[in-house]
């Protein structure tokens, strides 16, 4: 499906330099087509395409020269990707990345690189064979079937038993599921009142910016009446760690996608899309069976549920980059362009997806959307511990017994979910913990009886983040971990901005030259460079990647500076939106 595009906006911020350069469908799409087909992307495809859609072929290569998962030259028969941050790191990645390297590093048909986050932390160290996922233990099976062109696709197993925030029985289909949306179109319920419920119940965005839902719902609808607009489900999780929206995904479609919908019917959106990394091809194949059943059974289409309505859903893949998850940069994917993002305001509840209106929103966010308009916003305050609402899903890597997903009641101690997750490898002492994932701050073993919640974790330096909680046992070098963050960092960031692209390699340069001549100390000059750097990206950097990108480092070296989140982002009246990812 073709993305419309609207001439004749107003320019803003942000998209100034490109307003009406390129206007017409995104070319991504095609773009992963062709490759999903050949591999790579030839010469003569890309001007057959440049001819075909009439764009010049420069706008096409400056599109596939800043996607990470586009090539331009033919793939080894057997591609390994493996993964090398902190989560892999810390379960002796290097290692087993230098054991694959010396089995096949000088075999032809075999290519090796080393990746960002897989988004398989909880199989750690992690790695791909021709895009499917495992353990590097699988390397070798998995090389032999590519060999022998007998790769067969992952596939994902979900629960049997349905997670605590759903109010759908196990093994119910499309038949009985979706009846809050159901209810929505029929008029039993009035869309007002689900953004009153919303409020009510103090649901806030889980990706890590905390927005609450309610309020950014009824901005949205608000925003100019029976005009175009669109809604958008962030599935792009990129973040070392990060994994409890693929959980959701593969166990929760439904809830997923009922969410969408119930906020495309609340914002008078007719078109919505699940954006989604295209590492998570698995998971990809679940949604796409969900949407083809609701299609089949009138769920969705032309008259939704026999409401004569129109709600149509579709997938756009990302071509690879942990940027694409910060809203702004997503939005400027799916228009076609380099994921850079824009200046804020005006935030994307204004205008977002080619000008118009758009709601975003979470892949958990949309999930816990459903059982709270069914069980009201009473029960979901009550589920959460002490003064905290709801359920929260929380990824668990790192030196832990037992990584995965873990679904708890919001305000869970770090203590407990720890123990929860079978406690540290070994029996091993806690030396630190990453709460919200590699963006946020490392907290010490004094700080285990932390709350796990917004207001809790901000207080104490850190965040919740994206609900990625990573265990440093005992003896763990932090300084080496925390550098091991700022690579991630360095090599995600867009290069938009010169504080984050300049500052994040410089740092990087100084943190690796120390941990190579064998300390983990920096002197004071060395440690006032760091907080010179850190201050100058946080306050100057253009989105969230820059200005958290070293306060992992500074937390760890004890100098009390350093962003415990994304700075606050100018918000004029009736905006909406939310700061960061």
């Amino acid at each position: 499906m073709t993305l419309s595009f609207e001439l004749g906006r107003s320019r803003v911020p942000g998209v100034e330099a490109r307003a009406g350069k390129f206007p017409g469908p995104s070319l991504i799409p095609a773009l992963n087509a062709i490759q999903a087909r050949l591999g790579w992307l030839p010469r003569e495809e890309l001007e057959e395409l440049a001819r075909t859609m009439r764009r010049p072929l420069y706008e096409i290569e400056g599109l596939i020269s800043f996607y990470p998962h586009f090539r331009t030259t033919p793939p080894a028969k057997v591609a390994i990707n493996v993964c090398h941050d902190l989560s892999c790191w810390l379960r002796s990645a290097d290692d087993r990345i230098a054991e694959v390297r010396d089995r096949y590093g000088d075999d032809t048909e075999i290519e090796l690189v080393e990746v960002s986050c897989l988004g398989r932390c909880d199989i750690a160290p992690a790695l791909a064979v021709n895009e499917r996922p495992a353990p590097v233990a699988d390397v070798d099976a998995l090389v032999s079937a590519a060999r022998d062109d007998e790769l067969a696709e992952a596939t994902v197993t979900g629960r049997t038993e349905p997670w605590p925030n759903d109010p759908y029985p196990a093994g119910s289909d499309v038949s009985t599921r979706y009846a809050s949306l159901r209810a929505l179109l029929a008029g039993e319920m009035s869309a007002a009142g689900v953004v009153a419920t919303l409020e009510a119940s103090g649901l806030r965005g889980m990706g890590g910016a905390g927005f609450p839902t309610g309020k950014k719902w009824g901005l949205v609808a608000s925003a100019e009446p029976a005009g175009v607009k669109y809604a958008i489900c962030n599935a792009d999780e990129s973040e070392p760690g990060t994994f409890k929206d693929r959980q959701i995904l593969t166990d929760q479609p439904h809830l997923v996608i009922e969410g969408l919908l119930l906020g495309m019917a609340v914002v008078g959106a007719e078109q919505g899309w699940i954006f989604i990394r295209h590492e998570y091809g698995p998971e990809e194949r679940v949604l796409r069976a969900e949407i083809a059943a609701l299609r089949e059974a009138g769920m969705i289409g032309e008259n939704a549920c026999g409401s004569g309505r129109r709600l149509e859903l579709d997938i756009f893949v990302s071509p690879g980059g942990y940027i694409l998850g910060e809203e702004t940069a997503l939005l400027e994917c799916m228009e076609g362009h380099r994921g850079e993002p824009r200046n804020k305001p005006p935030f994307p509840g204004n205008y977002g997806l080619h000008g118009r209106p758009t709601l975003i929103n979470s892949v958990e966010t949309f999930a816990d959307v459903p059982v709270i308009l069914q069980r009201g916003a009473g029960w979901w305050a009550e589920q959460g511990a002490g003064d905290s609402v709801g359920w929260k899903f929380f990824a668990v890597s790192g030196h832990v017994e037992n990584p995965g997903v873990y679904c708890v009641p919001m305000g869970t101690t770090v203590r407990e979910l720890i123990d929860i997750a079978g406690g540290v490898l070994g029996g091993a002492r806690v030396g630190a913990v990453q709460p919200g994932g590699a963006s946020s701050n490392f907290i010490g073993p004094d700080k285990l009886d932390l709350a796990l919640d917004f207001g809790t974790l901000a207080d104490a330096g850190t965040m919740l983040g994206s609900g990625a909680l990573v265990v440093l046992a005992e003896g763990t070098d932090l300084l080496a971990a925390s550098t091991n963050v700022l690579r991630f960092f360095r090599n995600e960031s867009c290069g938009k901005c010169v504080p984050c692209r300049v500052g994040s390699t410089k740092a990087h340069e100084l943190l690796r030259g120390v941990l190579d001549s064998g300390s983990s100390t920096l002197d004071e000059a060395q440690s006032g460079r760091i907080v010179q750097l850190e201050e100058t990206m946080r306050k100057t950097s253009i989105c969230g990647l820059g200005q958290v990108a070293l306060g992992p480092v500074v937390s760890v070296l004890g100098l009390n500076k350093g962003a415990a989140a994304a700075r606050p982002q100018p918000r004029p009246e009736g905006s909406t939106g939310q700061p960061d990812r």
